[in-house]
């Protein structure tokens, strides 16, 4: 009871108290909040890398034929998506748009009169392709999940440094997103971008989205080959990116265990 009440043991804790805190002492103190953030950047850096609906690859040559996959998250975990619509170009418009048959999907491809029409392979081209629509047959893109949906598209516009892909997506409790926005240089990306698929320069690098205008000419025969490939890189490059979350989101959860750990020792 005399030790509780001492001068000498008040003054020494007292003193204690008082003491400056050295280096050690304050990483300790911030390392909590440090792993935190960490953690906390991570989950809203890998968060919204896989949101809206895109084309992949997003790139082709100018001139050429390409087969892309038009690549559909779903975003809810209360519905479903039932019905895919991607608007062609009207401006640049694509005089062929050849889908390849989605297990579980249906399509139909609209057609619409060109204003001005446009020559392929020394043919005179009056309508082209206006719109894509697949509507699902079964329960469509569940919660969780994603569907792509490969087109081999062509001839590509020569005098286009990109193609805008608008797209409309459907759910089953009726809710229509509008993927329309544009996205403009050096602004940040708008809420509902719309799918872009650049363009390059003949023989600049495509990611292998390019096909052969003999192809196209032969009801492009290598559509499911490049089908194929695409869909293997966009999976391998989500893989890639959600390793690359996970991995980050663990390094942030150490970081606060450290801290915790180095604060009640420094309490202890």
């Amino acid at each position: 009871m005399s030790n509780l009440s001492h001068p000498s043991s008040l003054s020494s804790a007292s003193a204690a108290d008082d003491r400056p805190e050295g280096p050690a002492r304050r990483l300790a103190r911030r390392l909590p909040i440090v792993g935190a953030l960490a953690a906390g950047s991570v989950l809203l850096l890998a968060v919204p890398a896989f949101a809206h609906v895109s084309v992949q690859p997003d790139a082709a040559e100018k001139g050429g034929y390409a087969t892309v996959n038009f690549k559909v998250p779903n975003e809810r975990d209360d519905a479903s998506t039932v019905k895919l619509e991607v608007n062609l170009p009207t401006d640049h418009p694509l005089a062929s748009a050849m889908p390849q048959p989605v297990p579980g999907w249906s399509v139909k491809v609209t057609k619409a009169k060109l204003a001005k029409p446009i020559d392929m392979h020394g043919e005179k081209i009056t309508e082209a392709p206006s719109k894509i629509t697949w509507t699902a047959e079964d329960k469509g893109v569940e919660p969780g999940q994603f569907q792509q949906f490969p087109v081999s598209v062509g001839q590509l516009p020569e005098d286009a440094d990109q193609v805008v892909f608008k797209a409309l997506q459907t759910y089953d409790d009726k809710q229509v997103v509008r993927w329309i926005e544009p996205t403009k240089e050096g602004a940040p990306e708008p809420e509902n971008p719309a799918p872009v698929l650049k363009l390059t320069a003949a023989g600049d690098d495509a990611h292998g989205a390019t096909a052969t205008a003999a192809d196209a000419k032969n009801g492009h025969k290598d559509g499911a080959k490049a089908t194929t490939t695409a869909a293997t890189d966009a999976s391998d490059s989500d893989s890639t990116a959600r390793i690359l979350a996970v991995v980050g989101i663990v390094v942030g959860i150490v970081g606060v265990g450290f801290g915790v750990l180095a604060g009640r020792r420094r309490s202890a």
